[in-house]
């Protein structure tokens, strides 16, 4: 539809819906049975499970008192919630969802001029991996460290270069690369924790570091 984009957006990350989405431009019931308006044929998932209402003030996510519980950025749903941009939303573990306001703010894939698994956003912060949002986010330095790679397009970044951006030139002097090499591991981790399938930070011995980035 080509008013998707005045809408606020549901669109389904890991699960059987996984690419699928959603305008919420009125009130949308997820669950089991075939009169939902977003339909999870799973036995785990409730037949009327969860709803996603509209309201002037935003979008509310409420559990429909289902069986196996919603959850919201990782934490069971005990109350009704206003959304917020990049919020995950969980039904029954079965199918994963993400919130955005509207189709502005979601990540940039397909003819962003930086197609890849991995995507980053500098005005929030947000960084997705393999279609799924680091939550919680990375750390300011981890952020620093992982967008000076991304803009470099694969190029390699000496290790000088590197502290200087992270930590700015007046403090550089002082750091070790025992302090940069925990927070390219850590960072590494934090990857890995979305996609194990894939060592996105490589370190080039004697030149420095790049990014690898391989297509979706």
């Amino acid at each position: 539809m080509s008013d998707h984009e005045e809408f606020p957006m549901l669109v389904a990350q890991e699960g059987p819906l996984k690419g699928q989405r959603w305008a919420l431009s009125r009130t949308l019931v997820l669950g089991r049975e075939s009169t939902c308006d977003v339909v999870i044929a799973d036995r785990q998932v409730s037949r009327f499970h969860a709803r996603l209402t509209p309201t002037s003030e935003g979008v509310i996510l409420e559990d429909l008192g289902s069986k196996n519980g919603t959850h919201h950025n990782g934490n069971p749903l005990s109350s009704p919630v206003m959304l917020q941009d990049g919020d995950l939303v969980q039904v029954s573990f079965v199918q994963e969802f993400m919130f955005f306001t509207s189709d502005a703010t979601m990540p940039l894939t397909e003819g962003s001029g930086k197609p890849g698994r991995l995507v980053m956003e500098q005005k929030s912060r947000r960084v997705w991996v393999n279609q799924k949002q680091i939550v919680p986010p990375l750390s300011a330095q981890q952020f620093k460290l992982l967008w000076l790679l991304y803009e470099s397009s694969g190029q390699v970044i000496s290790r000088m270069d590197l502290v200087s951006e992270v930590w700015g030139e007046d403090q550089a002097a002082g750091v070790s690369d025992q302090a940069l090499d925990a927070l390219i591991r850590r960072l590494r981790d934090r990857l890995a924790a979305i996609d194990s399938t894939h060592q996105y930070i490589d370190t080039v011995r004697g030149h420095g570091v790049r990014l690898d980035n391989p297509p979706i």
